[in-house]
């Protein structure tokens, strides 16, 4: 398969699987809503970001191994369904506020710091234990035994730029005006129903058999 197949197939495959509800979107959604665009889009950074592990333990065959280790799916899944509830927990701590006055960028009285943002979405990406699987299904479309290292960082930057924008779409839409004025007054109870969605995947997660 050559390159521009490549990136066609792993463009349809991968543009899906971003665009289907999961930890990702949710988390991504609550920070537009609750801190605002910047914060939507450092999230959004971190999360593509994130990706980079899952393509760096893919690209020398650790997802394939990873896949069929009960042990390392047990911790991943351990540790991610751990961060999904922590990251509910703060959701349903939010609080009514005084935003009569605020401004639509600024959703809360209370911004994060970039680093927080950025480290927050890379943490939820990188600790979702179906990657790995996913991973090693997606390269195993596309790469080969000669495939020249070059051509398998063009994919793995590809797959991250993709989530990139797919996010930055989505914390867009959510940042307009029309739209975050809407949400302004309901602010901290669509945080905390997005919130309780989080601690609901994270408790089906460690729920979930191998």
């Amino acid at each position: 398969m050559d390159l521009l197949q490549g990136l066609l197939l792993i463009t349809s495959i991968h543009l899906l699987a971003a665009a289907s509800p999961g930890p990702d979107f949710i988390f991504v959604s609550q920070q537009t809503l609750r801190h605002g665009r910047k914060a939507g889009l450092l999230s959004s950074l971190g999360i593509s970001l994130g990706l980079s592990v899952h393509i760096a333990y893919s690209a020398v065959g650790l997802a394939a191994l990873m896949a069929n280790s009960a042990f390392a799916l047990l911790i991943l899944k351990i540790a991610g369904g751990c961060y999904l509830i922590y990251l509910g927990i703060q959701g349903l701590k939010s609080k009514a506020g005084s935003m009569d006055n605020a401004p639509t960028e600024a959703i809360t009285a209370k911004p994060k710091t970039a680093a927080r943002s950025i480290g927050a979405g890379f943490l939820c990406n990188a600790l979702n234990p179906k990657a790995p699987v996913y991973f090693v299904s997606l390269f195993t479309l596309v790469l080969s035994s000669d495939m020249p290292l070059y051509q398998l960082a063009i994919y793995g930057v590809w797959i991250m730029l993709i989530q990139m924008a797919w996010f930055s779409a989505v914390v867009m839409m959510l940042s307009r005006p029309a739209v975050s004025v809407r949400f302004k007054r309901f602010g901290h109870w669509i945080d905390r129903i997005l919130g309780g969605a989080m601690i609901a995947l994270g408790v089906k997660l460690l729920a979930s058999r191998q």
